[in-house]
Parts: structure tokens; sequence; C-alpha cells
């Protein structure tokens, strides 16, 4: 089984370059086209923060560009939501964020809830994934809801797979790297109750930016760099330093080493180059706003 994961591609609705000065659309184009050779895919996953401003027109963008790497591979591609999506438009254009390789939505299990929550199953070559949705409307910090909790307890209950839960917000952070330690997942505990002993064998996350792993109740845990830019954690750990450069990662299950996950870097000389900075008196005051909480 072998997984492109990507993240974080901030898609807008209008064309050109951020305020950042990087072209989100051409970064995404510059990944897929350098990832054209990799062989042997099965699925296409993107955790999350797929439009930055929530809008119709870059689900739209981002689905043509990545529904069509998928359908030439005739491999299904699936998405979460993150805490630059909207739900509404999200599901406008994605569905249950599970597409088949046809195209068409593929979830063969999804949740249902009040408020829209996007969280789904699909089976690709005997691995179930699961998605989760971590977003909370209005902030940066991720929060899976315990009617998603219980939803996946219901869900692993059931007949025995190889589990991948897939989501936005890590539940992990670089020890001393405020912007991390705040705006991470709230409730990795009330998480790790649920999955400690069941057939969740990897958790697959995004929106550091940045290639981090650990584990939560045993499990694997891998979060890939973004594909619109990078954080470069040689910055003080007090401050946030993006830099120009798109990266995804590859997963593959099933081998004597399973899980063995590694960084892709598409080819571009600008990358490394600044695109932003964040100094610490701002992180300083975000982390007192969003320090962690108990959930």
């Amino acid at each position: 089984m072998r997984i492109l994961h990507l993240s974080d591609t901030h898609v807008t609705a209008a064309a050109g370059v951020n305020r950042d000065g990087i072209d989100a659309r051409e970064a995404l184009r510059g990944m897929l086209l350098d990832c054209a050779e990799v062989p042997g895919l099965d699925v296409v996953l993107v955790t999350g923060d797929v439009a930055d401003d929530g809008s119709v027109t870059a689900y739209r963008d981002v689905l043509a560009m990545v529904g069509g790497f998928a359908r030439e591979r005739r491999v299904p591609v699936v998405f979460t939501t993150g805490n630059h999506d909207e739900r509404g438009a999200f599901t406008e254009v994605l569905g249950s964020g599970h597409l088949g390789a046809d195209g068409r939505d593929g979830a063969v299990e999804w949740l249902r809830s009040a408020g829209g929550e996007r969280a789904a199953v699909t089976v690709v070559g005997g691995y179930r994934i699961i998605t989760l949705d971590s977003l909370v409307p209005g902030e940066p910090y991720g929060w899976i809801s315990p009617v998603q909790r219980d939803w996946l307890r219901g869900v692993l209950a059931r007949t025995p797979y190889r589990s991948i839960l897939a989501f936005h917000h890590p539940p992990l952070a670089v020890p001393g790297v405020l912007a991390q330690e705040a705006m991470g997942l709230r409730d990795g505990d009330d998480l790790a109750a649920v999955i400690a002993g069941t057939d969740v064998g990897l958790i697959l996350c995004g929106h550091f930016h940045s290639q981090v792993s650990g584990f939560l109740a045993g499990v694997p845990v891998w979060v890939t760099p973004g594909v619109v830019n990078r954080i470069d954690l040689t910055a003080a750990p007090d401050t946030v330093r993006a830099v120009r450069g798109a990266s995804a990662s590859l997963v593959d299950l099933g081998g004597p080493h399973s899980p063995v996950l590694h960084t892709l870097h598409a080819r571009d000389p600008r990358a490394g180059q600044p695109a932003y900075d964040v100094g610490a008196d701002r992180i300083a005051e975000l982390s007192i706003r969003y320090g962690r909480r108990s959930s």
C-alpha cells in the first residue's frame, strides 16, 4: 500500500501570488508534476487546508489538479478539512471527501452530525482510511468532537481492518515550539483513549507545514510538510519562519518495516527563500491566546 500524502495547499479563489508572494496553484502543480514518476501509488490523501479562503472556486481548482492526477493513475483521492476550510463549500465540491478512482463519492460510511462534520471511511487495498474533522470554525487549533469520537469508536468496533486515521491538526508538537504547542489538536488524550488497542496502525496529519513524527497511544503519527510552503524549524522556537518550497510525503505500508515514510520536495530554485516571519512578540501573544487547554 502506497499513499501520496499532501497537505496545506491553501488555494484561494483569486489566482496569482498570495500575500506571502507565493502562487499556491503553481506550488501544487509543481508538486504534482514532480510526483508524476513516483510508481505504485494506491491513493492520494490531502489532510486539510485545501482552500485558504474556504471558497468553492478554490475547492474546484484543487479537485481539478489533484483529482486529475489521481484519475490518470486510476487511484482514489481522499480529502480532510483543516482550520482554513469551510464545511459547506468543501461538501458542495468534495462531498464526503472520499472520491473513487472514477471521481465519484466512494465513502463506504460517513458521519451524520448536526454540525456537518466531515468524517468518513473508505477501503483501499485492504486498508481502512478513516478521516476525521478537527476544524474548529474561526480558530487555528483543532478539536475532534465527542460525536466524532463516539462514531469512530463504533467504526473501530466493527469488522477489523488495518486502519489509518487522517485529520488536520497533529496530536503532538516539537517540544518548545510554541506555535505548534498552542495550535495543535486539543483533545489528543481523548482520541488516544479511543484508538488504544484497536487496529489503527498509523495517523497522518498536516497543519504544521513541517515534517514531524511521534506516537499517540503507541500508534505512529506522521505530520507532512506543506505544499504551499514549509516552516523552517531552525528559526528560534519562539518565532515562526516560513520558506518557499512545496513538499509532500510518501507512505509505504505492509512491508517488513512498515510504516516507511519519507518526504518529497518539489524542484524549485527558490526553495528555502523566506516567505514570511512571525516575531517573538506575536508568537507569545498567540501562545497566551491559544495556549493548550484541557478539552
